[in-house]
């Protein structure tokens, strides 16, 4: 695949008014959250949540690409459509996660370094046979005392660098995610520190690396307060420090930048969102890759009663997927929810 190819693609996943929805949890992971609203992991169970959250109606009018998991990409709707056709069929991308998870960071305690390189090559050939037109690799960094450290910033920029290298040799957008942990007790400006410190380390090893940015996508973490600060920024505090920031951290020629919602609340990320764009115009669409941000509403009351509130559930996506699409464009208004 051509970079102009590459660059068609990316510029589809931040369309205007359209973001990602992120539902590549690990088996793991989804466990946990089907644990919390008291729904058993089985594989069906999994693959009716992924349906739900997939065929939500007009779900493609503010969702542009969905990140799935290997177990997700591989299955299809109760009537044996495969999901990716689905999705092709609505316009909307599909996208893979093919990290492997954050392991310690040897020598480093306390930080981590996300693996899943060795082998990768093959995996992203099978990826992009089964549908995938882009991937997504997490990197994690930890705010704490005398952390991050500069071997951790650089070794994760270094592995997100690879691994976007690969994807393009796939013929797949690399969405590359260095994720700054809200976890803590820093302050807005310590996060910002941390913030442009590691994305300026990124975009130097996805230039070493020959990484094309014009077919790149970045996930972003907001510039933000440690969960446990005493002293909380305000959204427009939130949105000023966060576009200051990459404004002096990432090149204009990328051709968009995702957020995470990183345990933000549903209506924190996106106000934050809304207001990010109210500021603009930016030097690149700012748009929405959200996981439980979009999903944690449906998931409560689709558990109640998993074939009755089927639709109800798929109602709430559909509501999510709006609000957030209205606050790419800067046009969300809090007292005036998504119908």
């Amino acid at each position: 695949m051509s970079i102009e190819e590459l660059e068609v693609i990316a510029q589809a996943m931040v369309a205007p008014g359209k973001g990602i929805i992120a539902i590549d949890e690990s088996n793991a992971t989804i466990k946990k959250r089907f644990d919390s609203v008291k729904i058993e992991s089985t594989e069906e169970n999994r693959r009716a949540y992924r349906e739900m959250l997939l065929t939500a109606p007009k779900l493609s009018e503010h969702i542009s690409g969905a990140i799935l998991y290997d177990e997700t990409i591989r299955q299809s709707t109760k009537a044996g459509v495969p999901f990716t056709k689905v999705m092709l069929d609505n316009g909307i991308l599909p996208g893979i996660k093919v990290d492997k998870g954050a392991q310690a960071l040897a020598g480093f305690p306390g930080e981590l370094i996300t693996e899943g390189l060795d082998g990768l090559r093959d995996r992203l050939a099978e990826y992009a046979r089964l549908g995938a037109k882009f991937a997504k690799w997490r990197a994690v960094i930890t705010i704490g005392e005398d952390m991050p450290s500069g071997t951790c910033i650089e070794a994760n920029c270094h592995a997100l660098a690879r691994y976007a290298a690969l994807c393009q040799e796939a013929g797949i957008v690399p969405m590359v995610e260095p994720e700054i942990l809200m976890d803590g007790d820093h302050d807005i400006e310590v996060c910002y520190d941390v913030t442009e410190a590691t994305l300026r380390s990124l975009f130097g090893s996805l230039y070493e690396q020959n990484v094309m940015l014009e077919g790149t996508i970045l996930k972003a973490s907001m510039v933000i307060s440690g969960k446990s600060c005493p002293e909380q920024a305000s959204v427009d505090e939130v949105a000023e420090a966060t576009v200051r920031c990459l404004k002096s951290s990432v090149p204009t020629l990328l051709p968009g930048i995702v957020f995470l919602s990183g345990g933000q609340s549903d209506e924190q990320s996106t106000a934050h969102l809304n207001a990010m764009n109210q500021m603009g115009p930016h030097p690149w669409p700012l748009s929405f890759s959200y996981g439980r941000a979009m999903q944690s509403a449906a998931l409560k009351l689709w558990s109640k009663d998993l074939v009755k509130n089927f639709a109800e559930a798929q109602k709430i996506v559909s509501s999510r997927a709006k609000e957030n699409g209205l606050a790419a464009l800067g046009q969300w208004h809090k007292a005036a929810k998504a119908a």
